[in-house]
């Protein structure tokens, strides 16, 4: 099965990632073999669900929103991590820029909808902060018919989103 991935970067409280990570798992434990995913490695939802993916013996395919993204993540931890997932990609795929970061960020979300059959969502409910945000690519998703797996780490809570 062929999952895409969209998800906040950061959680207003931390200690909610471990229990996005347990999510994750018990999705993935779920679905027959074999898993594939398309993401942009973006901290916090994106890299989960990529070590989530190669834990359950799924590979993903990195979708860079553009030249030079790995210069975005703060050096240290954010940029080792991404880096060393980024190894481990099946394939990696660069889109070509648009007029700005936030446009490729949108059209890197959306290339992973347009590719999987499910799109996991760590989201919770709000409005996208900017343009190409969590709630841009799940409205996307939802327009296109796809079946969207809702992650809401603030209430704890998991659910189908139905189509538009």
């Amino acid at each position: 099965m062929r999952f895409g991935i969209t998800g906040h970067q950061r959680l207003a409280h931390p200690d909610d990632w471990p229990w996005v990570q347990r999510q994750f798992d018990l999705f993935l434990t779920q679905i027959p073999a074999p898993l594939f995913g398309f993401t942009s490695l973006a901290v916090g939802a994106d890299q989960l669900f990529a070590e989530a993916m190669l834990r359950h013996g799924g590979s993903f395919i990195a979708i860079i929103p553009l030249f030079g993204y790995g210069l975005k993540f703060a050096e240290g931890q954010d940029r080792d991590a991404y880096q060393r997932l980024l190894a481990q990609a099946a394939e990696v795929e660069v889109l070509q820029s648009l007029a700005s970061n936030r446009e490729a960020y949108l059209k890197a979300g959306r290339q992973a909808v347009n590719r999987s059959e499910i799109l996991l969502a760590v989201w919770d409910g709000k409005p996208a902060a900017g343009l190409g945000g969590t709630a841009d690519v799940v409205a996307y998703a939802r327009q296109c018919g796809k079946r969207v797996r809702h992650f809401e780490p603030v209430e704890r809570m998991v659910e189908e989103i139905g189509y538009v």
